[in-house]
């Protein structure tokens, strides 16, 4: 029995505009299945494929492989048009699954699917395209595939997966994870105050409850208290981001570090620094850590720009910079994109200050865009930085883990976050 798809109330859109950046971007992971039929189809390496093997080998005890790429990097079935040859000649309906299903990220929620989407295509992030609903027929298809694909049945409870830990501890279950969801989600719908204090209180609320065995309560129990919780901390979180206290040295070097790793891009027609290997890599990490003089560019797409310009302040958001940021951050915690098997196993608390990060990042990288529009500016963020989230392996090593716990429990996340909003 195929779970029901579950669409968030926000104004989300998509629809593909044939920017490539997919096919470009991206290593598809492929199934054997999909390798047999594709190889089947009877493609020309030399007159088709500029005389590359379609595929090469990723993950032999598993049966994946990955489609080719060119010099360029772009994909092997990429054509001089701008488009997939595979649909071109076949249709949709025989592309490899992950290409189908970009940008959405379909997560196995209690006894539904919940949808979320990658801001990493431009499309998304610009709001472009028809509502999600009108994607619900290929979405039910790419649910049940993505579940037959990595073998997941129903659990007693109805699931597919069991909840997310909370911290390291046992689990409450997936009713008690999906009413903290609905106490965040309720902090970041508040359009009556800006997202900078939406997210504090998220981060608040974290670091009340991280400390508290919520496992030995009933159900009840920790709905009430949760409520009581949140309720504090709408009272107690300081509204003016002037009076936050500023983050000290350890949590900009920290940060920097991080901004690296959520501006670096590998490979592409958009890779940076990375590129030119390890000796420009380690001499951008340096210069990072100094944090003076010009950004190392990690990204083609980021602007020539100093670090003492993205620390100049730019003021508060406009309306529709706080919009856009406000469905990006509702789509990532209500679909659960930040935490469990949709990020590298994160548990919730530890996920939720990890996407939380992503807000001074954002706001910080938005600056190196000075002569656009503010939400323009933000979309261009957007596309850069969420092209890690969820993503991203190195982000969940033992080291970036440190990191980001560091920030957590000294308070400098809060801080970063009212720093960056100025």
């Amino acid at each position: 029995m195929t779970l029901p798809i579950y669409h968030l109330p926000v104004v989300q859109n998509w629809d593909c505009h044939v920017c490539g950046t997919c096919c470009q971007e991206y290593r598809v992971t492929v199934t054997e299945a999909e390798r047999l039929r594709i190889e089947a189809q009877g493609w020309d390496r030399e007159a088709d494929l500029a005389g590359r093997e379609p595929f090469l080998p990723h993950d032999a005890k598993r049966g994946l492989s990955v489609l080719n790429h060119r010099d360029d990097d772009s994909c092997v079935f990429l054509s001089d048009a701008g488009r997939c040859r595979i649909h071109e000649r076949f249709g949709y309906e025989t592309k490899p699954l992950a290409c189908r299903l970009f940008p959405f990220v379909l997560v196995p929620v209690a006894e539904e699917w919940r949808v979320g989407i990658r801001f990493a295509c431009p499309s998304a992030a610009a709001n472009k395209g028809r509502a999600i609903g009108a994607h619900n027929e290929s979405l039910a298809e790419f649910a049940a595939k993505l579940a037959e694909r990595e073998g997941l049945t129903r659990r007693p409870d109805g699931s597919l997966t069991p909840p997310p830990p909370l911290e390291r501890r046992p689990n409450v279950e997936w009713k008690e994870i999906l009413q903290i969801v609905e106490v965040l989600l309720g902090f970041l719908r508040n359009r009556r105050q800006p997202m900078e204090l939406r997210l504090r209180r998220c981060l608040a609320l974290a670091s009340a409850m991280r400390p508290l065995r919520l496992e030995r309560l009933e159900s009840k129990q920790i709905r009430d208290l949760v409520e009581v919780m949140a309720r504090t901390v709408e009272q107690e979180t300081t509204i003016e981001p002037s009076m936050v206290a500023a983050p000290t040295w350890v949590g900009r070097i920290l940060f920097r570090q991080a901004a690296a790793l959520y501006t670096r891009k590998d490979h592409g027609p958009k890779r940076g620094l990375p590129g030119r290997g390890r000796w420009a890599l380690f001499r951008a990490a340096c210069r990072f850590s100094r944090g003076r003089g010009m950004m190392p560019r990690m990204h083609q797409h980021i602007p020539v720009v100093s670090f003492e310009d993205l620390e100049t302040p730019r003021g508060p958001l406009s309306v529709e910079a706080e919009e856009i940021l406000e469905r990006y951050y509702t789509l990532k915690v209500g679909a659960l994109q930040f935490c469990g098997a949709a990020s590298f196993g994160l548990p919730f608390w530890e996920g939720l200050e990890s996407l939380a990060l992503t807000l001074p990042i954002l706001l910080w990288l938005s600056r190196a865009y000075g002569d656009r529009p503010r939400h323009e500016a933000v979309v261009e963020a957007l596309t850069i930085v969420d092209d890690h989230v969820g993503f991203n392996p190195v982000l969940a090593t033992r080291r970036q883990r440190l990191g980001f716990r560091i920030l957590a429990r000294r308070g400098e996340l809060a801080r970063l976050i009212a720093w960056y909003s100025r």
